[in-house]
């Protein structure tokens, strides 16, 4: 299945029925801030460089964010952090994602997450995620350059974790999550852990962006071989 041929199917996805009402519902009812959108409201897919050498793997579409947009992190101040380090990174040809049209463009990275329909109170179930778990799985299929796998979040992590082979995974338990930790896999590709850039760490400051912006470095000297 070709990159374009699973985001058609994502997009067409029906198999939570909780979810797709709850992401119609945001999408007629609207925010105040963007009352004159017209929100996307279907599952949302991945995005980025087919050629990707990084898969950035987050937790949901936002409400308002890429439940609006349709576009992974695009829209919502998750998606301004991310962006914004993915452009001084240098992987990014700008530094602000506001909409699927806004010209962005990303180099050596294609970002996903674990559920592609946007969860009441942002908590999808193990089984909405356990469902949306065949899309990764393809994802990683396809692009077949990723070398490192930047896991935003606990969950983000046991997701992936879930859907790697057994014979890649160094051992059958998953990795306690630290932020900056280092996975190194059996077929020499890298888990790399890092907070997910939410309000809730960004605002409380368990997250701030020399800590965002070391993770970056972290993972371009991986890709330079240093």
């Amino acid at each position: 299945m070709s990159l374009k041929a699973l985001e058609s199917k994502i997009v067409h996805c029906e198999s939570c029925p909780r979810l797709r009402i709850h992401c119609q519902q945001i999408a007629k009812v609207k925010k105040r801030e963007f009352k004159d959108d017209s929100y996307w409201g279907k599952p949302v897919p991945g995005f980025g460089d087919p050629k990707a050498q990084v898969l950035v793997i987050g937790l949901a579409p936002a409400a308002h964010g890429a439940n609006r947009t349709g576009r992974m992190f695009t829209g919502d101040n998750s998606g301004l952090w991310l962006y914004r380090a993915l452009y001084r990174a240098g992987f990014s040809n700008q530094e602000r994602s506001l909409s699927w049209d806004d010209g962005l463009k990303l180099q050596k990275v294609y970002i996903t997450a674990i559920a592609r329909c946007a969860p009441p109170e942002n908590k999808p179930t193990l089984e909405e995620m356990q469902s949306c778990s065949q899309y990764l799985k393809e994802e990683i299929s396809e692009l077949k350059e990723v070398r490192v796998f930047l896991v935003l979040g606990q969950i983000a992590l046991k997701g992936l974790w879930r859907v790697l082979p057994e014979e890649v995974r160094p051992g059958r338990a998953i990795p306690r999550f630290i932020h900056g930790l280092q996975v190194p896999l059996k077929d020499g590709r890298l888990i790399l852990c890092s907070y997910h850039p939410s309000q809730q760490n960004t605002f409380t400051k368990i997250l701030t962006e020399p800590m965002f912006d070391q993770i970056f470095t972290t993972l371009k000297k991986r890709l330079d071989g240093k």
